[in-house]
């Protein structure tokens, strides 16, 4: 049975001709929160919802539209101010039926407390970016939306748009907003936001209805299946459980002909799924820090997590056993050969895989830094020299390992990985890993395992935690295995001298 709530935004949904097949259901889960199930067997290319632009919450549909642009803003900024504005109506608001069925906030690191905040993300990817997340979102509270509060036309309620209000709004629309189209940019999309994520595994897409080619290239995710399935192959009501078209749940006198109707948005499944399983869709293929970071929780043992390795604590680490004069010219030295590491807004690093694999681009760095001083003269003169400084460090490589090379080829970490790079991956590792704090990896786990996903804050900041502890190992490993098969390969280049 619907809960209340549910019910409440069921006939708000028919009020504004959204319209959804009878072959998903929505629960209300005290412990898990919504999801949308499948009642039967649905079918790639099945719509099982279609939710006009107009029901949207955005910018342009907002009471608060000519306040929000005569303000100048936009983006995320603007949308969570049209956010707090309706909430803010109450009952009074077009959106009262569907914000009801929000949380007032979501669980995103972004409104935890800075004691929360540095206790539980200690040394994960997170840690220092929630913190310059939380003070910028402050700055933008105080220059943009504390001063239109009492200089807009409309009465507005300042405990309705204080500072925790904006950042519970933007944990809102960080987490649930889709982009609609040009005009509307992102928005508040009522019953898409109920099906959840799950990587790898998007069983319905949310889609324009008649997308055109244009629109699926530019898309990040296949839509190019996709614009076929809503342009030719879709079936407008899905296969029904019994044979027959899907009924659609809505008020068909208060919302138009659907047809070719360009003010439609649509949920099409992408995919099979059976009878009374949960139906996903994906937010993208993202590593624990991210997923946490923009949506509030996590995945065990999810593919696309990563660990980031900065610059700093490489020359960290050449410090240690170098002068900073040696760390810094082999930098110069790294850089003059077209190398570099990721970038984000304030610093540079290289990142880990899920498998404990280390960037090429850290390898060389690392290889640089230990070449001997010959060598490195050698490196030196040959960039120098040289038309074309890629290939340089395979000139070294080749003659070392007396193999031919090919300027256009890329270097093979294998050949990068000697004895002392591996050691260099070993000591890199250790200095990473104390960045969590004088907790081992056994200690997060077994915390893990004394805790219940109702203590929502620390299971997932334990999850992100020891999923990046373990590439740390596998990267242990990784280095391990390869110093043991350069030693190997060095004992049989012994022998047929």
């Amino acid at each position: 049975m619907a809960s209340r709530r549910l019910r409440a935004f069921k006939r708000w949904m028919k009020s504004q001709g959204i319209k959804f097949s009878d072959a998903i259901e929505f629960t209300d889960c005290p412990e898990q929160g919504l999801s949308v199930r499948a009642l039967c067997d649905l079918k790639e290319g099945d719509v099982v919802a279609q939710i006009p632009k107009a029901a949207c919450l955005t910018i342009k549909t907002s009471g608060a539209r000519e306040m929000i642009e005569a303000a100048g803003l936009d983006g995320s900024l603007g949308l969570s101010v049209a956010l707090m504005y309706e909430k803010s109506l109450g009952q009074d608001s077009p959106w009262a039926g569907y914000l009801q069925l929000l949380p007032s906030q979501e669980c995103l690191p972004l409104v935890w407390t800075l004691e929360e905040v540095d206790s539980l993300l200690c040394g994960t990817e997170l840690h220092e970016t929630v913190k310059e997340d939380q003070a910028l979102l402050y700055e933008d509270w105080k220059e943009n939306i504390l001063p239109i509060v009492y200089s807009a036309p409309l009465k507005l309620s300042p405990s309705s748009f204080s500072v925790e209000e904006y950042f519970a709004a933007k944990s809102l629309t960080t987490s649930r907003s889709f982009e609609i189209d040009e005009y509307h940019g992102s928005g508040m999309v009522p019953l898409a936001d109920l099906f959840n994520h799950k990587t790898g595994a998007e069983d319905v897409h949310f889609t324009s209805h008649q997308e055109s080619d244009d629109d699926a290239d530019s898309d990040n995710t296949d839509n190019s299946k996709l614009s076929k399935i809503s342009g030719q192959n879709k079936k407008a009501f899905g296969a029904a459980c019994t044979g027959e078209n899907l009924y659609f749940h809505g008020d068909s006198e208060s919302s138009s002909v659907f047809g070719d109707d360009p003010v439609m948005l649509e949920m099409i499944m992408v995919r099979d799924v059976i009878s009374g399983v949960e139906v996903f869709n994906t937010y993208g293929s993202l590593g624990n820090a991210a997923l946490l970071h923009r949506y509030g929780f996590t995945e065990p043992n999810n593919p696309f997590d990563i660990v980031n390795i900065d610059l700093e604590l490489v020359l960290k680490w050449g410090c240690s056993l170098f002068s900073n004069r040696h760390c810094r010219a082999r930098l110069s030295l790294w850089r003059r050969l077209d190398y570099s590491g990721c970038v984000s807004e304030n610093s540079e690093y290289f990142e880990i895989t899920f498998d404990g694999e280390p960037q090429t681009e850290l390898l060389t760095l690392l290889y640089i830094m230990l070449l001997p001083e010959d060598a490195c003269h050698k490196l030196d003169i040959s960039i120098c020299t040289a038309d074309k400084v890629n290939g340089c460090v395979g000139i070294i490589l080749s003659e070392k390992h007396d193999i031919a090379w090919d300027r256009s080829s890329e270097i093979s970490k294998d050949l990068l990985l000697t004895e002392k790079v591996c050691s260099a991956l070993l000591a890199l590792a250790d200095i990473r890993e104390s960045c969590y704090g004088s907790k081992s990896i056994n200690d997060d786990i077994e915390a893990l395992k004394r805790c219940c996903m109702k203590e929502r804050k620390l299971y997932h900041s334990l999850v992100l935690r020891i999923s990046e502890r373990t590439i740390l190992e596998k990267l242990r490993t990784y280095a391990t295995v390869g110093a043991q098969t350069f030693q190997t390969a060095k004992k049989k280049r012994m022998k047929r001298w």
